[in-house]
C-alpha cells in the first residue's frame, strides 16, 4: 500500500525565481549610528554604554547607594506587575500625547535632571535638550549640570526646558540662579528635597570617583579600552557646571558641602513666592509629606527616591502611586521616577495614577552608547514599546488608561 506524498513535501531542485525573494543580502553598516540603531531595548543600549564608557562614569549613571537594594527593588516592582489587556478594540490610531503642568507633551514622559552629564559623553545636555526639543517632550537640567542654562536656551531655544534646583545655604546665590533659569525661558522650577546630605554611593568610592575624573594609573588602563570616550573629553571643553564655579573632590563632598541640611517648609514657602512659573517638588517618598507640600503651593510632586542614589531600601514610587493618586489625582499633577527601562514601564505607571514620568539612566545609556544618536534611540525605542502595549491593552490615548489594566502582584 503506498503512502501518499503530499506535494508540497517532494523533493525538487530549487528554481532561480524561487530563491531570489530569499537573498536579500544588505550593505553592511558600520560606526555609531549603526550600533545604537540595532539596540532594540534599554536594555541593549545599557550594553553598549559599558562597553564604550570608562568605569567610573559608567557606574555613577549605572549605580546606586549603599548596597543598592532600593534600585534593585524599583525594577522589581515593574517585572511584578500583571497587564489586564482590554480586547476587541480598535486600536488603529493610538495617542501617546498628554498635558502635564500646563502644556502638552507628544508622550508621558520627559528627561530627567541628571548631573555631569558631559561625563559621561561628551555631548551631554546638549544632545538631551535637542533629543526632546524634536521629540516634543520635556527636559530637565540639573543644577549639577555640566551645561548652564543660557546654553542649553541657546542649543533648543523651541524646546520645552525645565530647571532642577537644589537649594543652597546661600539663598542669595539660589535666587540668581532662579532669575537666571527665569531669563532662559524655563517655564518650570523642579526643586530636589531628598538631599540633606549625600548618599554612600561606594561604587563610586571603589572607583575613586573625582570630577573631574582623575589621570591615575587605574583609569589610564581603563581608558586604553576606551579611546573614543577619552578623545572626546580630552579635546573638547573642560567639564564646568550650570551653577557651580569648577570642584575638585568627590561627589558626596560636593554634595555635603553645598546643599543645606536644615531646609524646612517654610524655604519652600519662599521659593513658591519667589518663582512664577509652574512649580514642582521631587523627591515625594510618602503620603503626608506629597499633601503637605501641594498646601505649600506646589504645582507637581515627582515621587522619587533619587533613583535609589540617597537613602537604600526607601519607598518605592511605583509602590507609592496608588496611595498618592487617591489623595491627590486632580489636585497636583502626580510625576513618578526611579526604575523606569521601558515603555511598559511608563504605561502601568500611567494607569496607576501617574500623570506623567521622567527618565534619568534610559536616557543616559543612549547618550553613553551613542550620543545624540543613542538619545534619539532612546526615545524611538520608549515610543515603540509605549505604542505597541497602549495596543495590545485595547486603549487608543493616555487617559483611557486606569487602574484596571494594570495589577500590582502581591498586593491586590
Amino acid at each position: 500500500m503506498s503512502q501518499y506524498v503530499p506535494p508540497a513535501l517532494k523533493r525538487r531542485f530549487p528554481k532561480v525565481a524561487d530563491l531570489a525573494p530569499l537573498m536579500q543580502f544588505k550593505t553592511p553598516r558600520f560606526g555609531t549610528e549603526a550600533r545604537v540603531q540595532a539596540a532594540n531595548t534599554i536594555w541593549d543600549l545599557r550594553d553598549i554604554a559599558k562597553r564604550r564608557t570608562p568605569a567610573a562614569p559608567f557606574d555613577y549613571t549605572d549605580g546606586a547607594a549603599e548596597a543598592e537594594i532600593t534600585l534593585r527593588r524599583a525594577r522589581e516592582a515593574f517585572l511584578d506587575l500583571e497587564f489586564r489587556p482590554g480586547i476587541l478594540r480598535n486600536v488603529a490610531a493610538v495617542d501617546l500625547s498628554t498635558e502635564i503642568l500646563g502644556a502638552t507633551s507628544s508622550m508621558p514622559f520627559g528627561i530627567a535632571p541628571t548631573g555631569f552629564t558631559r561625563m559621561m559623553q561628551s555631548e551631554g545636555e546638549y544632545a538631551g535638550s535637542r533629543a526632546a526639543r524634536d521629540a516634543g517632550i520635556p527636559y530637565t537640567l540639573s543644577t549639577m549640570g555640566t551645561a548652564s542654562l543660557e546654553d542649553v536656551a541657546a542649543a533648543a531655544p523651541d524646546g520645552r526646558n525645565w530647571f532642577q534646583l537644589y537649594l543652597w545655604t546661600d539663598r542669595d546665590r539660589s535666587m540668581a540662579l532662579i532669575e537666571r533659569a527665569a531669563r532662559a525661558g524655563n517655564d518650570t522650577l523642579m526643586v530636589t528635597v531628598d538631599t540633606p546630605v549625600g548618599g554612600a554611593r561606594l561604587r563610586d568610592v571603589r572607583n575613586g570617583m573625582t570630577i573631574p575624573p582623575s589621570l591615575t594609573l587605574k583609569t589610564v588602563l581603563d581608558a586604553s579600552y576606551r579611546p573614543a570616550w577619552w578623545f572626546d573629553f580630552l579635546t573638547r571643553e573642560p567639564l564646568s557646571f550650570a551653577s557651580l564655579s569648577r570642584y575638585s573632590g568627590t561627589v558626596a563632598q560636593l554634595i555635603d558641602s553645598m546643599f543645606d541640611p536644615t531646609l524646612s517648609f517654610e524655604d519652600l514657602a519662599w521659593l513658591r513666592e519667589t518663582w512664577k512659573g509652574k512649580l514642582v517638588v521631587k523627591g515625594l517618598q510618602t503620603v503626608d509629606d506629597a499633601k503637605r507640600v501641594v498646601d505649600y503651593g506646589a504645582d507637581g510632586i515627582v515621587l522619587s527616591n533619587h533613583g535609589g542614589r540617597q537613602l537604600d531600601r526607601a519607598p518605592i514610587p511605583l509602590h507609592l502611586l496608588p496611595d498618592v493618586a487617591a489623595a491627590l489625582k486632580g489636585k497636583t499633577d502626580i510625576i513618578l521616577d526611579t526604575g523606569i527601562m521601558s515603555g511598559g514601564d511608563i504605561i502601568a505607571a500611567m494607569a496607576l495614577g501617574a500623570d506623567f514620568t521622567l527618565v534619568g539612566r534610559a536616557y543616559l545609556y543612549g547618550l553613553m552608547a551613542g550620543g545624540r544618536a543613542g538619545v534619539d534611540r532612546t526615545i524611538e525605542i520608549l515610543r515603540g514599546e509605549m505604542t505597541r502595549t497602549m495596543k495590545l491593552l485595547g486603549a487608543n490615548k493616555i487617559s483611557d488608561l486606569n487602574p484596571d489594566h494594570v495589577r500590582l502582584l502581591g498586593t491586590q
